[in-house]
């Protein structure tokens, strides 16, 4: 199993922060944002990682993480990503070298949780699997619409709804087989100009290949003021000198 870490984009909306370096390298309490996700991974098991990284900051990256030996890290590699908006499958899809026929763990860049993914990892067989989280904000992620009955499948996923069919939002995690890549390969570009990660998960769920569990834990994506000072709040007060 190889490990994906997307962290590309110019991140806008923390502007003027994101002028200086790339968001994922801005702080969350003591450490820069991009350690949490790897964090998650090597805690997993998952010590085979790409950062796949875009816009004018990209040399920050080597600096800080180095060979990423420091994190965990057994093996290190870096992608560029020439359009920063393409897209979160667009970022993807520069992996697929990388991943060589393997499955993928996908997370994105701005992610900081402290659940235990190791099991889900360990027990993947195939198809795709993403990771479900109670939000208050549903707007601003993929949401899913589960069935009613004790099956719990989902229905479909929507990008960003107006009006949520649920709470329930797409974490930026993920478990893919290689045929992902493939798949990405057939997308075209939404209204957004981007290609969808949703539109991924939507034909695994076509091909009824689609599986989800619930992230236990804390988890937030670092990508706003908010969530940026909320992220930094939960770890200090978890890891701060009691």
């Amino acid at each position: 199993m190889k490990g994906i870490v997307l962290a590309g984009g110019l991140g806008t909306r923390l502007y003027p922060l994101t002028y200086v370096t790339n968001k994922h390298l801005l702080p969350v309490y003591d450490c820069p944002m991009i350690f949490y996700p790897i964090d998650t991974l090597v805690k997993a098991g998952v010590t085979n990682i790409l950062i796949v990284t875009s816009g004018p900051h990209v040399g920050h990256f080597l600096g800080l993480l180095k060979n990423g030996k420091e994190l965990g890290v057994k093996h290190l590699e870096y992608v560029y990503q020439e359009k920063p908006d393409g897209g979160i499958a667009d970022a993807l899809s520069l992996a697929e070298d990388f991943a060589d026929n393997d499955s993928v763990v996908v997370i994105l860049g701005d992610n900081t949780t402290d659940a235990d993914i190791s099991e889900s990892v360990k027990n993947f067989t195939g198809g795709a699997l993403i990771f479900l989280k109670e939000v208050e904000d549903a707007s601003r992620f993929g949401v899913v619409e589960l069935s009613n009955d004790k099956t719990g499948k989902i229905i479909r996923i929507i990008e960003k709804p107006k009006n949520p069919p649920s709470n329930l939002a797409v974490t930026g995690l993920y478990i893919y087989d290689n045929s992902v890549f493939s798949h990405i390969e057939r997308l075209k570009p939404s209204d957004r100009g981007e290609l969808e990660i949703t539109d991924i998960n939507n034909i695994y769920l076509k091909l009824n290949k689609l599986k989800w569990v619930k992230l236990n834990g804390f988890w937030r994506d670092a990508g706003t003021f908010d969530t940026l000072f909320e992220s930094s709040q939960y770890w200090y007060d978890k890891n701060r000198p009691k």
